[in-house]
Formats: structure tokens, C-alpha cells, sequence
């Protein structure tokens, strides 16, 4: 008795719209977990690369410091660093353009802006996806063990016999969908939160980088917060 109940049995003895839900749930899960593993190894690679970040400002010059930043052109902390220099330059070399009203300091903290704007984006992509199939994975679950219910009660009509051993074996596989919709949400719900916490961290140090930078390109020294003072740090000399 117990060899014919289970999941197995509800695949092959569930008609269409059972097979639908469970491969619609097996396609949610496997979403998952790809999302999760791709993203939580995108916040251990730039958690590793915020650590060079402190690296950059005891470099000589400007240039050994994109050298300690390292030669990835995903680097969120280097494109700041490049978003930077190019605003300062472009800013030093203009031509009669509306942009060129803005004065040094506007024009590079919206370089600078932009391009964690830019890091943001590819830091949250992906995320959606989680969420998505954490709100709704229980819901196709549920309508999925709704309908087999409906079936199973159509089928203990059918036969006439409703004693709790003809009732309990369909019913209790019916329920199994809704496990199945609650075993794919939990994952993403729990992933989700993880990398949000994940990035948010990765979002603070990028947005400490782009004010140090900020003040080094508008004074030549990077400002350290030391309590409640700040402090202009030039960069070490070698």
C-alpha cells in the first residue's frame, strides 16, 4: 500500500494540470538555487575586492592604486575609482556645454553617482526572481493540492466508498503539493534575505570609497572620519 503513495504516484497518476504544477515548482526550485549560488559567490568575490579598496589609498600615485584595485573591469570599486578621474578630467578639459556650468565637485559626485547606481543594478539583478518565487511558489502548491483534492473526492464518489483508508491515501498525496510549494519559497525567501544583507554591505563600502574619492579628487587627500572630526589623509607616499 505504502509503495503506491508518495510522490512518484502522484506524478503518475495525476493528470495534466498535477504534472503542470509539479514541473512549474521543479523549474522554480532549480531558478533558486542557481540565483543563489551565482549571487552569494558575486558577494564573496566583492567583499574580497572591498578589502584591496583600503590598498588603493597607500599606493604612491594614482595610477599604482588602479594596480591595487586589481585589473577586473567588473570592479565596482574600480570603475568608481576610473568614474572619478574621468569626470575630474573632462571637467579640467571642457567646451562650452550645459553639463559644464555644474561646478568640479557636483560634476564628479554625480560621476560618482552614477556609477554606483550602475554596481547597484548588477548587484540586484537577479534578486527579483527570488522574490517572486517566494511569494508565489506557495500558491501554485496550494492549487495544485486544491485540485487534486477536487480529483480524489470525485474519484471516492465515484467508487462509493468513503472510509478513511480510501480517503486518507488521495488526499494525503494532494497535500503533498502544497509541501512541495512551501520546500521551493523557503529557499528563496531565506536566499533573498541573505543577499540583500550581503549587498547592502558591498553597497556602504562603495559608497565610503566614492567620499574619499570625492575628496581626494577635489583636494588631493582622502578624508578619514576619526570620531567626530574629519581628517585629510594625503595618499603614502612610497
Amino acid at each position: 500500500m505504502n509503495s503506491q503513495l508518495g510522490l512518484v504516484n502522484v506524478w503518475t497518476q495525476g493528470d495534466w494540470v498535477t504534472k503542470t504544477v509539479a514541473s512549474v515548482l521543479l523549474i522554480m526550485s532549480l531558478a533558486t538555487w542557481i540565483v543563489i549560488i551565482i549571487k552569494a559567490l558575486d558577494v564573496l568575490k566583492h567583499k574580497k575586492l572591498a578589502k584591496n579598496a583600503e590598498a588603493f589609498w597607500h599606493s604612491e600615485d594614482f595610477n599604482t592604486g588602479l594596480t591595487q584595485l586589481g585589473g577586473d573591469a567588473s570592479n565596482p570599486f574600480r570603475q568608481l575609482a576610473l568614474a572619478g578621474q574621468d569626470a575630474t578630467n573632462h571637467h579640467r578639459n571642457t567646451k562650452a556645454q550645459l553639463h559644464d556650468t555644474l561646478d568640479a565637485s557636483d560634476w564628479v559626485t554625480r560621476s560618482l553617482r552614477n556609477a554606483i547606481d550602475d554596481s547597484t543594478a548588477r548587484l540586484q539583478s537577479g534578486l527579483a526572481i527570488l522574490a517572486s518565487v517566494g511569494s508565489t511558489a506557495p500558491f501554485v502548491g496550494l492549487f495544485g493540492t486544491v485540485w487534486g483534492i477536487y480529483h480524489a473526492l470525485l474519484g471516492i464518489g465515484a467508487s462509493g466508498q468513503a472510509t478513511i483508508d480510501k480517503v486518507a491515501g488521495p488526499i494525503g498525496e494532494a497535500l503533498i503539493m502544497t509541501a512541495l510549494g512551501l520546500a521551493v519559497a523557503i529557499p528563496a525567501v531565506l536566499g533573498y534575505n541573505a543577499l540583500v544583507r550581503g549587498n547592502k554591505s558591498i553597497l556602504i563600502k562603495l559608497s565610503r570609497f566614492a567620499h574619499d574619492l570625492h575628496a581626494y579628487f577635489m583636494t588631493g587627500a582622502r578624508v578619514s572620519h576619526s570620531h567626530s572630526a574629519d581628517k585629510v589623509i594625503a595618499l603614502k607616499k612610497a
